[in-house]
């Protein structure tokens, strides 16, 4: 197969991913509306994961060894976490805006690498993350025009920490694709986030009513499905020929939630997103780098 052929498939199927992505992160916000947070996140997790199990039934996938199983532990519980912030702040501001403050993750994930990896980050990757800085300070600076709205800012500081999560997570994602394969991915996704979440079940859980099952089903299946999705598409094409892709989140997001939220785009988010979108696209350039799927959403 032709290679422009054979990466036009992972292009496709990456281009899948973010947009099923960015409605489940709708369809999440809709859903921690509706039941409130913790009872969202517990019910896709015990969903995504029976989801999982079936399929890795059906398919007859092979228990990991040991390091690929704390692999596994290790992500599921960082994206736990990661995913709680996330959600928690698309409770209290608009998805577009929270989606665009998420972008400065691979920017962070480069000081990661030099901590965890040892690697060194250049001049050109500084500049850029200084870059990026200004593009974060543009948007917040949205948020203490005019009047003061806690709520929002309170948000955005939650996507930011959820952001620093998802640096790690961006390190072990890349790890993870090339040593499992995605159903396996997302099935250990699930269930490690089902085991953090479960730790609070006997205080906060609560069945959800009838009206909140089908979101919870369309939650589950499009957080299963663009997981996979992304995985597959990772360990066949270079990351930083993906990454292009990943900033039509950002599109996505703003449709969305004008469509099912009414949420107006404002202009400080456009330019502080293009600044972020820019100063990744500068270190991609710069550096071969393993960066993953960028958007916090990814849980």
């Amino acid at each position: 197969m032709p290679a422009r052929t054979s990466f036009l498939i992972p292009f496709a199927v990456c281009c899948v991913g973010v947009a099923l992505f960015s409605v489940m992160d709708a369809a999440m916000k809709g859903l921690s509306l509706a039941i409130g947070l913790y009872n969202a996140l517990l019910w896709r997790a015990v969903t995504g994961t029976l989801l999982g199990l079936g399929l890795m039934l059906l398919t007859r996938q092979r228990w990991p060894d040991p390091a690929v199983l704390r692999l596994h532990m290790l992500r599921g519980s960082v994206v736990a976490l990661m995913a709680g912030l996330f959600f928690w702040a698309l409770m209290r501001m608009p998805l577009a805006e929270a989606i665009a403050l998420s972008f400065i993750a691979p920017l962070i994930a480069l000081y990661l690498a030099a901590l965890l990896l040892g690697e060194t980050i250049g001049r050109q990757a500084i500049g850029a993350s200084v870059l990026g800085l200004v593009g974060v300070g543009v948007i917040l600076s949205g948020r203490l025009q005019g009047h003061y709205d806690r709520d929002a800012l309170l948000g955005a500081l939650a996507v930011l920490l959820s952001a620093v999560l998802f640096a790690w997570n961006l390190i072990l994602q890349r790890q993870q694709a090339q040593r499992a394969s995605p159903i396996e991915v997302a099935f250990f996704q699930h269930l490690v986030m089902l085991g953090v979440f479960a730790i609070g079940a006997p205080f906060y859980a609560r069945l959800p009513a009838p009206s909140a099952i089908p979101l919870i089903l369309l939650a589950a299946v499009l957080a299963f499905t663009s997981l996979a999705a992304l995985a597959w598409a990772y360990a066949r094409a270079e990351a930083q020929r993906l990454i292009p892709v990943e900033y039509s989140a950002f599109l996505w997001a703003a449709v969305v939630g004008w469509l099912a939220f009414g949420e107006r785009l404002t202009l400080t988010t456009v330019a502080g997103a293009a600044l972020i979108i820019v100063a990744c696209l500068i270190t991609a350039r710069g550096k071969r780098a393993a960066i993953a799927h960028v958007e916090p959403g990814t849980a």
